[in-house]
């Protein structure tokens, strides 16, 4: 058995992945039946995503904002009219409504959205983003492209990154085909 860390490290400075460094040597010696490219694209992706997880939660802490925070700002400063239903919210963020409504009483409190009855359905609640909660969002534009951030190292492939992922979130039936537009 490999010990985490030891016969799969790499040299730091030589660029190797830890991860899956010899994976495909060992895969037929062991005796592992199928290809290795399963199991070493499910670890890339979820290595990447706790690397962007941490970029992003640095970023944030310096603006007093929550990951579920940013993400239901900025989804209400992405509608047309800068609000939506909690249940709404929820669903496009693929999020528990008791988180939704956790995050929401908190970016309340904090002056960053605000809640209305909806104008047609008495018993729906909007939450609507207020100018300081477009400021916020705004403020982590900028912050998550400075220079010095933790998203620095990614050296501004963000659109790349985002397009190489769109054919296997559309297989896994997550997202619709679009058409680029440059």
């Amino acid at each position: 058995m490999i010990e985490a860390g030891r016969e799969m490290a790499a040299d730091p400075g030589g660029g190797a992945d830890p991860l899956v460094m010899g994976v495909r040597d060992r895969w037929d010696a062991h005796g592992l039946q199928g290809e290795p490219w399963p199991f070493m694209a499910i670890c890339s992706v979820a290595r990447l995503h706790q690397l962007l997880k941490k970029a992003l939660d640095d970023e944030l802490k310096a603006l007093d904002l929550t990951r579920t925070g940013y993400f239901l700002l900025t989804a209400l400063a992405l509608t047309t009219r800068g609000s939506a239903r909690l249940s709404t919210l929820g669903r496009f963020l693929m999020m528990h409504p008791t988180t939704v409504k956790l995050t929401v009483d908190q970016l309340e409190a904090a002056g960053l959205v605000g809640r209305t009855r909806h104008p047609r359905d008495r018993r729906a609640i909007l939450v609507e983003i207020t100018p300081a909660g477009r400021e916020r969002v705004n403020e982590v534009g900028a912050a998550l492209e400075a220079p010095g951030s933790a998203f620095a190292p990614f050296g501004g492939m963000h659109r790349e990154l985002f397009e190489a992922l769109q054919p296997a979130r559309l297989a896994a039936g997550d997202v619709e085909p679009v058409q680029r537009a440059d």
